[in-house]
C-alpha cells in the first residue's frame, strides 16, 4: 500500500490520491501484481480497484503502463471481505469478516506466491498473519487520517529486506517479519 511520508494511507478525508504513482513506481506496481497469487481486499478498496481496473483492461487506448496493470489485475483472483456486501463481480469471492482469519490462514497453506493484502481496515485485522510489508511511501505529509499500521498495536519487529528510492522522491520500503 501507499502510504504518505507521516505514516497514512488515507488522509482526513478519506482519500488517497495523495498515494497515485508516477510511472516509474507503476512499474514496480505492475511486477507485484503479476507475482500475487491473489488480492485480499476489504470492501471499501474492492469497490474502487473494481470500479476502474476491469473497465481499464477492455479499453485499447489506455498508456502501456496501466493496461499492464489492468491485465494482471482482471487475471488474478480477488478475495473481499466484508458482511455488507451480498455479491461481488465475476473473478471475485467474497469472504465474511468473520470468516477472515482462517481463510488467510487456508490460503497461505495452498496458495503458491505471496498473497496481497489490500486496505488498511483488513490489513490490521489480519496483522498477525503478514509476513512481509510492501510500502510506497510518498514524498508528501497530509497531517492525519488512516494510518498505515494499526494504533495501540504492540511493536512489530521488522527487518529491512529492499528499498528503493526514485526520481519522483517515493520510496519503496519492504520489511520482513524479524521475529
Amino acid at each position: 500500500m501507499g502510504m504518505s511520508l507521516d505514516g497514512y494511507v488515507e488522509d482526513s478525508d478519506g482519500t488517497f490520491a495523495f498515494a497515485a504513482p508516477d510511472d516509474e513506481v507503476h512499474r514496480l506496481a505492475n511486477e507485484e501484481a503479476r507475482e500475487v497469487a491473489a488480492f485480499l481486499y476489504g470492501r471499501r478498496l474492492y469497490e474502487m480497484m473494481e470500479g476502474y481496473w476491469p473497465a481499464v483492461a477492455k479499453q485499447r487506448d489506455v498508456p502501456r503502463i496501466a493496461a499492464e496493470f489492468a491485465e494482471a489485475y482482471v487475471q488474478t483472483p480477488r478475495i473481499v471481505f466484508s458482511d455488507t456486501l451480498d455479491s461481488v463481480s465475476e473473478g471475485c469471492r467474497l469472504v465474511r469478516s468473520s470468516e477472515a482469519v482462517a481463510e488467510v490462514r487456508r490460503l497461505k497453506q495452498e496458495t503458491q506466491g505471496p498473497l496481497g493484502v489490500g486496505g488498511a481496515t483488513l490489513a490490521a485485522s489480519l496483522i498477525d498473519l503478514i509476513d512481509e510489508f510492501r510500502i510506497w511511501v510518498n514524498p508528501v505529509t497530509v497531517g492525519g487520517g488512516k494510518p498505515f499500521f494499526p494504533v495501540g498495536r504492540e511493536q512489530l519487529g521488522l527487518r529491512l529486506a529492499e528499498h528503493r528510492a526514485f526520481p519522483s522522491g517515493a520510496l519503496y520500503l519492504r520489511y520482513r517479519r524479524a521475529d
